[in-house]
């Protein structure tokens, strides 16, 4: 078990209290800092006992570590337990991090946020479309409604055409109902009036 100097133990807290800031557990900030630290591999005991925390805790650190790729196993001769090493190019590990933050965080986020921008474009147009039948049926200058079956309609205009349309709706849940645009079946009779 390495033994820890005044100023290693000062860095190894610092960089846990760091790693919270940024989001990382403590524990495996802690991990990774005595990892810099160490002159060789160590193994998951050896990193247990110089931290005074759990294996399990240990375990799951260098787990995280690993797949962050900042830390990786390696064996030694004649020792059948995995010890850990990790890189000590500061830049290179700023570089790793940095390019997993954005695979982790950015890229879903950006595409959620894309997805939902095309949600909105779709319901956008849908609605413009819906708008465009009922502005057809506003310049008709409707008076009566009346109910043909088969979720369709007859609309009666003032000035004289009769308009034939269907509405459809779709259970969205249990709870809501969505109607989709009007299509229209037929219009018959006197050209629209002016609004």
């Amino acid at each position: 078990m390495p033994t820890l100097t005044q100023v290693e133990r000062k860095f190894i807290l610092h960089w846990g209290e760091m790693g919270t800031r940024w989001g990382i557990n403590r524990t495996v900030a802690q991990v990774h800092a005595l990892l810099y630290l160490a002159p060789r591999p160590l193994n998951a005991e050896e990193i247990a006992q110089t931290l005074s925390v759990a294996r399990s805790n240990v375990s799951t650190s260098l787990r995280e570590l690993e797949s962050w790729r900042i830390v990786k196993p390696v064996h030694l001769l004649g020792d059948r337990r995995e010890h850990y090493e990790t890189m000590m190019d500061v830049w290179e590990m700023f570089r790793i991090i940095v390019e997993e933050r954005k695979r982790r965080e950015l890229d879903p986020t950006l595409e959620l946020l894309r997805s939902c921008v095309a949600a909105v474009e779709a319901t956008e147009a849908a609605t413009r479309e819906q708008q465009q039948d009922f502005d057809l049926l506003d310049n008709y200058g409707y008076v009566d409604l009346d109910p043909l079956g088969d979720d369709q309609y007859a609309l009666d205009t003032a000035g004289a055409a009769r308009v034939n349309f269907r509405v459809t709706c779709e259970s969205a849940s249990a709870t809501a109902v969505r109607v989709l645009p009007v299509e229209l079946v037929e219009v018959a009779g006197a050209t629209p009036q002016a609004a």
